[in-house]
């Protein structure tokens, strides 16, 4: 199996553990199985994480996919939660008869400070994913083999920049309703 097939098995394992959790919580009532599937969500991105470094470990050639590995890492750890939650809202609005779901702001101050809130969680997903690709980097210790992990760090740097402009834009310009 290649590293690649591993992380898209790994994301669709995330979401099979979030949509089993909430089964179990609002269609099947058991709330306490529910609960431990969704607390179990973590454990399949350890699992890409460890894959990953054996694989690097193990002689291959960083490649845009193991860097990818990281980028996922960061991004579910600091959007995780805010990914169940909003499917979680949405699932007991639809089984359980919770009230719907508030929409998201769509212009006006309410709406920069979201922008706003989800570039610090960038920021974090960044940083989460940088430190781990270091940590590949110093675990691996052959530069010839984990250049396109610097290379990861760099560009998603940039991209982080230009969501920083995009979301704090809103707090100068903000979209009119």
């Amino acid at each position: 199996m290649t590293i690649a097939a591993f992380i898209i098995g790994c994301e669709i394992g995330f979401w099979v553990f979030v949509v089993a959790g909430l089964v179990f919580r609002y269609i099947l009532g058991m709330k306490r199985i529910g609960a431990l599937l969704l607390v179990a969500t973590p454990v399949v991105d350890l699992v890409l994480i460890i894959a990953t470094v054996i694989d690097l470990r193990n002689g291959a050639t960083a490649s845009f996919v193991h860097s990818l590995a990281a980028v996922y890492i960061g991004v579910s750890v600091a959007f995780g939660h805010r990914m169940i939650r909003w499917a979680d809202t949405r699932f007991a609005h639809r089984f359980a008869g919770a009230p719907a779901p508030e929409p998201k702001p769509k212009h006006g101050p309410a709406h920069a400070r979201r922008e706003r809130q989800s570039w610090f969680l960038h920021l974090l997903a960044w940083m989460i994913g940088s430190v781990t690709l270091l940590g590949m980097i110093w675990f691996v210790d052959d530069e010839s083999r984990t250049a396109e992990l610097w290379g990861m760090i760099s560009r998603w740097a940039i991209i982080l920049g230009i969501d920083f402009i995009w979301s704090f834009s809103y707090t100068f310009w903000p979209k009119k309703a």
